[in-house]
């Protein structure tokens, strides 16, 4: 009989589930739902996105086990009754700005490097309660339990939760979580696997002897798993509200969860990556991220010193101008990305000296918020729409090869590139990104990387052993490394 692995991504914009063969990692089904947009979403829009998706995937009656790769950073805040006591703040939610100055302020740079091995910025959790202190006190004051979106999602799917609509309750003690999302925190240290509960403390502006009840997930190691408790009686997991938005039933003690992961470290894994494998990501925010034997303690806070999903550790460059350039460019052009494309490559390398400085957000590596971007080298021979296209994906590049730069600064080993996101898939970018980057590039088939990263660390759950199922390669750009280009964009 076939077994069956299941991996689901809960992600900014939607919940993915993928079900998989254990022993090839074949894709048997997968199914998808939306999630709200905005900065702080109530979690039971992602609980009910995720029944919908499991619906839409078959659902997990003849699934063994089932891991969840999440969105890191949001804060999810519970009381004593598991409710959530407000709508969870997303990383994306920038509210939090001056209570991350405040913290820095207040511990130091170089000392929260050293006790969590990342300086944090707006979008971390524990900024995040520092804003909840200060705006919302009465709410800061309920707080029973602290977790992030994977956590709350695991605890719910073992039957976990508000005490009025679960059929466990709100054991609070239950919930879980692994040591990359854990690390996303700025109150948990990649290097001893534990929290630290005075740098907690001093978020929610209580003394540590007031906050000695307060309960944080569990962290699993890798291979380690929970189950619905075996004395429970099977369930079947319903939305809230009586509205038709899917659901399944999973029988008890013998359904495996496994620990989960926070999105990067998830498709890190789903990728295969090994220690020397750098992935980029473009999306509509970039990142730059590594597999490491050994942490890293920036406290520049140019990298954040995450750990990985499989006992190493994950040091990540964030991006904010990514996909969005392309998009910029394409519309003042007036053309779609394939034309887009097909204008850079007749360009040549360097763009006849034409820069683009892809800064249209401000930037966060560099830390530049305030940045405009800017056009430079304009002449009457270099400003051709062939030249503005390739200076829009050679400076969106660039960004991300400093952010590169910023990887091997901290001592982090690189061997090759892994180029994924949407705009990977551009023939006129992969071939771009093999003259930006000094390092081979591959771009492998587009997939659902961070669903088939939690399904793997389900079957290693299930089994003891990481799974080794294949990763195809849609391309392999030639490796021709033009240092003119980042010589330019360095030079403005």
């Amino acid at each position: 009989m076939t077994t069956l692995v299941a991996g689901i991504d809960s992600s900014t914009q939607s919940c993915k589930v993928v079900i998989r063969e254990l022993t090839t990692g074949a894709i048997v089904r997968a199914g998808r739902a939306a999630h709200p947009d905005g900065t702080e979403v109530d979690p039971d829009a992602w609980w009910r996105a995720m029944l919908t998706a499991i619906e839409k995937a078959g659902g997990l009656d003849d699934v063994a086990a089932a891991s969840i790769g999440g969105q890191q950073h949001g804060m999810v805040v519970l009381d004593t009754s598991g409710h959530v006591i407000r709508p969870a703040l997303l990383w994306n939610d920038t509210r939090s700005a001056q209570a991350s100055a405040d913290l820095v302020d207040e511990i130091g740079a170089a000392e929260f490097a050293r006790r969590t091995g990342s300086v944090p910025v707006a979008s971390f959790t524990v900024t995040k309660l520092r804003w909840l202190a200060d705006h919302e006190p009465d709410n800061a004051a309920r707080v029973r339990a602290v977790a992030l979106p994977h956590d709350w999602l695991t605890w719910r799917l073992r039957g976990f939760g508000p005490g009025d609509r679960s059929p466990l309750g709100p054991v609070l003690g239950e919930l879980t979580t692994d040591r990359s999302d854990a690390s996303g925190t700025s109150y948990f240290d990649p290097v001893t696997n534990l929290y630290d509960r005075d740098l907690l403390a001093l978020a929610l502006r209580r003394a540590p002897n007031e906050i000695e009840g307060l309960i944080l997930p569990t962290v699993l190691d890798p291979a380690q798993s929970v189950t619905i408790p075996a004395d429970s009686p099977s369930y079947s997991f319903t939305p809230e509200g009586g509205e038709d938005h899917g659901g399944g039933s999973v029988s008890t003690g013998e359904f495996v969860v496994g620990a989960g992961a926070g999105d990067n470290a998830a498709a890190a894994l789903g990728l295969g990556a090994r220690t020397g494998d750098v992935i980029v990501s473009i999306g509509t925010s970039g990142t730059v991220f590594a597999v490491s034997e050994t942490p890293v303690r920036d406290e520049s806070g140019a990298v954040a010193g995450f750990a990985d999903a499989a006992d190493g550790f994950l040091p990540l460059v964030a991006t904010l101008n990514a996909a969005r350039v392309l998009d910029s460019a394409s519309q003042l052009l007036g053309v779609d990305y394939e034309a887009l494309g097909t204008m850079a490559l007749a360009a040549e390398p360097g763009a006849g000296g034409l820069v683009l400085t892809p800064y249209f957000e401000g930037e966060r590596t560099p830390n530049l918020p305030d940045a405009t971007a800017r056009l430079t080298g304009m002449t009457l021979s270099s400003t051709t729409r062939e030249n503005f296209a390739r200076a829009a994906i050679e400076g969106m590049l660039c960004g991300l090869a400093d952010g590169l730069d910023a990887l091997r600064r901290c001592g982090v080993a690189t061997r090759r590139i892994l180029l994924i996101g949407g705009a990977a898939q551009s023939t006129a970018v992969a071939t771009i990104a093999g003259q930006v980057f000094d390092l081979p590039v591959v771009v492998p088939t587009p997939g659902e990387y961070v669903a088939g990263g939690a399904a793997a660390q389900a079957a290693w759950a299930l089994t003891g052993e990481r799974p080794t199922w294949e990763v195809t390669i849609a391309s392999r750009p030639a490796s021709d490394h033009r240092p003119v280009i980042r010589a330019q964009y360095a030079s403005r």
